[in-house]
């Protein structure tokens, strides 16, 4: 029983999603898939792994956990200047990881209004706060329905589930 209790407040600490813990067995049952990014509720997703969070007349744009665990450690982050446009599924930039280099997309179409000059000094932001620090580009969205047709925080966790499953 002590384990069990440990095990579960363990897994709550880590934000670790798990499954029924049956009484015949000391261990919880959980996703290894899941175990270690986490999905935050509030935020749209794309297919490409960005979250976008809109609040008012801005929408704040960046990788998800999911993205950032996948790529590892990143090294180099290649941002557009303040001004410029972005267009729904176009690539505003790039994301250097120890593993790869991946282009990163833009959620919704707009102009670009802030820029996380954080990332230059500190791209590692992306993998130890990817829904905070690590944010990438503040945009000023020309067409609000555009976020309609993204994912909610329950079917981006499908949708990582059965992308991993793939794999």
């Amino acid at each position: 029983m002590a384990l069990r209790l440990w095990a579960s407040s363990t897994a709550n600490a880590l934000k670790i999603s798990c499954g029924g813990i049956k009484a015949s067995s000391p261990f919880p049952a959980f996703s290894i898939s899941r175990c270690f990014s986490s999905v935050l509720d509030g935020l749209k997703y794309t297919s490409s792994h960005e979250w976008v969070k809109h609040e008012g007349s801005v929408a704040t744009i960046g990788i998800s956990d999911h993205a950032q665990d996948h790529l590892g450690e990143v090294v180099f982050v290649d941002l557009p200047e303040s001004g410029a446009s972005v267009s729904k599924g176009g690539s505003f930039g790039a994301v250097e990881s120890v593993k790869a280099t991946s282009d990163i997309n833009s959620p919704v179409s707009g102009e670009i209004v802030e820029v996380n000059t954080k990332l230059t000094e500190t791209p590692g932001l992306i993998n130890s706060s990817p829904y905070e620090d690590g944010w990438m580009i503040k945009v000023k969205p020309s067409n609000t329905s555009e976020l309609e047709s993204l994912m909610g925080s329950n079917e981006y966790v499908k949708f990582c589930e059965e992308e991993d499953a793939a794999h």
